[in-house]
């Protein structure tokens, strides 16, 4: 059998494919103003025997087409825990929100955050900031690692945090060093989210600013400890989903097997 897991985020979303315990096929696209239409688009040439998905736009979808839904939390947690199965602690930062999870020892999910309400502490926030230092969003976070420390960015909000920025220049400091203390104000977001859950290694990084290497370094710096980040980290919610998709069909499968041993009608 095929499983499906299908990702819409409010900026992009992912499609991995499952057969037989393996990816076979992984897609990713932008979200935009049609998230209907786009995900026809990922899906296009593609076949499955379960679909289940998950992110911003899951109910839309599940309103058009046969699919299970399930939360980002239980994605990225499932997800995460496929890849990295001693886990303990997850933050997933994606494009306009960040969630921190805490997981039991058995991998269930004890406590999680999520930041949805401000583009503060989000892939959006780093993105605005690039831009505003006329840097390529790819290569921020290493043109962010070049810089040196002693600048300091206090707001998180992301229209004060520009006016900040902007007056820092005026002032004459260096753009790379502005834009390290960018990425520092973001770790700050991300790590009072992480304690409040409650921090306990191994870390696993997920979701599109995991590529950011300024910030895996800042974390790991102010964490003391190596975080686990995935190949394909904005691939994990939607390889959560398909996980889930896989593993609803063999306790169904499970299930029917014992009944028929037993004698008795499967109860579905």
């Amino acid at each position: 059998m095929v499983f499906a897991g299908l990702d819409i985020g409010s900026r992009s979303m992912e499609l991995v494919l499952l057969h037989e315990g393996q990816v076979v096929e992984w897609r990713k696209s932008d979200t935009g103003y049609d998230p209907l239409g786009q995900a026809a688009g990922i899906m296009e040439g593609l076949s499955w025997d379960s679909l289940v998905a998950t992110g911003y736009g899951r109910k839309l979808l599940a309103q058009n087409v046969e699919a299970t839904v399930i939360t980002e939390i239980q994605a990225h947690a499932i997800g995460a825990r496929h890849l990295f199965p001693d886990c303990r602690t997850i933050l997933d930062i994606g494009g306009q929100d960040s969630k921190a999870m805490a997981l039991l020892p058995n991998g269930k999910i004890s406590r999680f955050e999520m930041n949805d309400r401000c583009a503060a502490g989000t892939g959006k926030f780093l993105e605005f900031m690039a831009s505003g230092l006329s840097q390529p969003l790819d290569e921020f976070g290493a043109f962010a690692l070049s810089g040196q420390p002693g600048v300091s960015i206090n707001s998180m909000c992301t229209v004060f945090a520009e006016t900040e920025a902007t007056s820092l220049m005026a002032k004459g400091c260096q753009a790379n060093d502005i834009a390290l203390a960018l990425h520092h104000s973001v770790v700050r977001r991300s790590l009072s989210m992480l304690k409040r859950v409650g921090l306990n290694p191994p870390v696993v990084f997920t979701g599109g600013v995991a590529r950011n290497p300024c910030m895996v370094r800042l974390l790991e710096q102010d964490l003391a400890t190596k975080l686990q980040v995935p190949e394909q980290p904005e691939m994990t919610g939607a390889l959560g989903a398909a996980l889930y998709g896989a593993s609803k069909a063999e306790a169904h499968l499970t299930a029917s097997s014992a009944d028929h041993a037993a004698g008795r009608p499967y109860r579905g």
